[in-house]
């Protein structure tokens, strides 16, 4: 998580003192803002800490898909189900999308 009372530094201070900000994403594992003329411009972290980041990513998109995918089982397995012309035909009409038996 960014934290906003430390983690914002100068762009300019961090090339003029590189190995000591690394030093410090290495120790804390918290990302930094980088600001340039005042604006935030870039987030850095250490690579560790950004591949557990993105592992943690993929994890909960495979969760969120599964969990999906079991509850639109469940719903074929109860009935609740449509045939898929019916639902396109729904959809188009929804979105304003022409058919062809239009």
């Amino acid at each position: 998580m960014l934290n906003l009372e430390n983690g914002i530094e100068s762009l300019t201070n961090f090339k003029r003192q590189t190995a000591d900000y690394l030093r410090q994403l290495h120790s804390t594992g918290e990302p930094m803002v980088l600001t340039v003329n005042g604006r935030a411009e870039v987030v850095v972290q250490d690579a560790a800490t950004y591949q557990r980041l993105v592992e943690q990513a993929a994890k909960a998109d495979r969760e969120e898909a599964i969990a999906a995918i079991r509850e639109g089982l469940a719903d074929a397995a109860a009935g609740r189900v449509k045939p898929a012309r019916k639902a396109l035909k729904a959809l188009a009409k929804k979105f304003g999308i022409p058919t062809a038996d239009e």
